[in-house]
Parts: C-alpha cells; sequence; structure tokens
C-alpha cells in the first residue's frame, strides 16, 4: 500500500492493518487482471483506484457511525464499491452485494476467496425483485449504493431493503440539492424521511462529493418496488 492512500486514509480517521493493506493491493490487482478481458471500470491506474474507489467508498464513515452498523447491502455494486472496500476495512460488517450481471458476480465471488472475506455473499439479479423476498425485504441496517440513477429511482431499488430505523446512503457527485428537491415525494411514499446531506471533498483533491442519508421511518408499501424496469421508467414524482 502507498504513503499516499495511507495518508488519505489517515485523514478519515482509518488505520489498517497489514492484513488489511495486502487485501486491498490483492483487490487492485485482480480488478485490473480482471478489466482485461471485462469492463469493470475505466480507471486502471493504482493511485487513482485508490482515490476514487476506495477512499470515496470508505468515506461514507463521515455520515454515519459504522461501527454501529451490522447488516449492509450494496444495490448496484458493480466491481464492489462500495460493499468490497467497507468490508476490508470495517470486517464487523455482514454485507451483501447485489448486481444484474453475472460476470460481475463472478469476479465479486474471486475476490471474496481470493482476500478470505467472510459473511459476506453475491446475490445475481434485479433490485426490483430481490426485495420481494422475505429473506431480504426491511432485513439491513444500511442500505448503500453508488450506482448512477435519480435519487427516486434509486430510493425505490434500496428503500424496501432497509429495517425500520435503519439508513439509505446515496453516494453522489457534488450538485445534487435540485435531484433532492424531486426525489422527496418518492422518499416519502417508500417511508423513508430525508435525514440531511453530507458534502465534502474526497481527502487532497477538489472533487466534490455528496452523501445523501434518508432514514426508514415507515414500512414500505407492499406494491413497491414496483416491477423491474419500472422505477427507472417512470420515477415516482
Amino acid at each position: 500500500m502507498s504513503q499516499i492512500f495511507e495518508n488519505k486514509l489517515n485523514e478519515l480517521g482509518i488505520c489498517l492493518t497489514d492484513k488489511q493493506k495486502q487485501q486491498f493491493d490483492r483487490f487492485y490487482e485482480l480488478l485490473v487482471e480482471w478489466n482485461g478481458f471485462m469492463n469493470l471500470t475505466g480507471i486502471t491506474e493504482y493511485e487513482e483506484v485508490n482515490e476514487k474507489h476506495f477512499v470515496d467508498s470508505l468515506s461514507i464513515i463521515k455520515a454515519i457511525d459504522i461501527e454501529k452498523v451490522k447488516t449492509v447491502i450494496d444495490i448496484g455494486t458493480g466491481a464492489g464499491f462500495p460493499g468490497i472496500p467497507l468490508k476490508i476495512a470495517f470486517p464487523h460488517l455482514n454485507i451483501v452485494l447485489l448486481d444484474s450481471l453475472n460476470k460481475r458476480i463472478n469476479f465479486l465471488n474471486t475476490i471474496i476467496d481470493e482476500l478470505g472475506l467472510d459473511d459476506i455473499t453475491t446475490i445475481h439479479g434485479r433490485a426490483e425483485d430481490f426485495a420481494k423476498k422475505p429473506e431480504y425485504r426491511e432485513k439491513f441496517d444500511l442500505c448503500v449504493s453508488r450506482a448512477v440513477a435519480n435519487l427516486s429511482t434509486l430510493s425505490e431499488y434500496c428503500l424496501p431493503y432497509v429495517n425500520l430505523g435503519g439508513m439509505f446512503i446515496s453516494y453522489k457527485s457534488g450538485e445534487v440539492d435540485a435531484e433532492i428537491e424531486k426525489s422527496k415525494k418518492a422518499i416519502q411514499i417508500l417511508g423513508g424521511k430525508l435525514k440531511k446531506m453530507v458534502k465534502f471533498q474526497l481527502p487532497g483533491t477538489e472533487i466534490g462529493r455528496s452523501f445523501v442519508k434518508i432514514q426508514k421511518i415507515n414500512n414500505t408499501a407492499k406494491k413497491y418496488p414496483r416491477k423491474a424496469g419500472l422505477p427507472a421508467k417512470e420515477p415516482i414524482m
């Protein structure tokens, strides 16, 4: 692990063991290796991956006390962000990674095996389908998503997984005020309450980021999420 990466983690108040440092480096190696034959990320340079994937994933600790969280689901995890960095840095978490592309799930399972991670599982499927299953519905303390979708759509994907009192936190780039305004109705209908927005810059960069914190205060009505494709096509407005 580079000193630059370590310094950025220190700015977040994260101190890793040697084993965790090795896990991050191995994750990087496998990400670049697999990226050679499937499209996982457009970012492959070592320090850039550390900054824009790893540090970015872990910066959620600016928005929530992760030590008080036990169960996490990462919706549309892609190449494993933020779920795998969270699992490496905070081994107490029990994490589920959901993605709709089987090739990515194969990659994630390889990462989990190679890094020797426990209490982390993958699901291949769509968020709308698994949210209907009793073993996943309203079962998680925290739902996270770095997926690119508007907040109304993401809320319909994510809030059904969150238990009462739990939190959905959306990773967003800098300016999200207008998007939040448009999503207020959806958040309320789905049982959520907008708590606050945490804006910050990635350590040592000019990159603006936002976390949108939505608490689950009511059960989500059974009809949500609607069938696959609808939340994206016709967001609740």
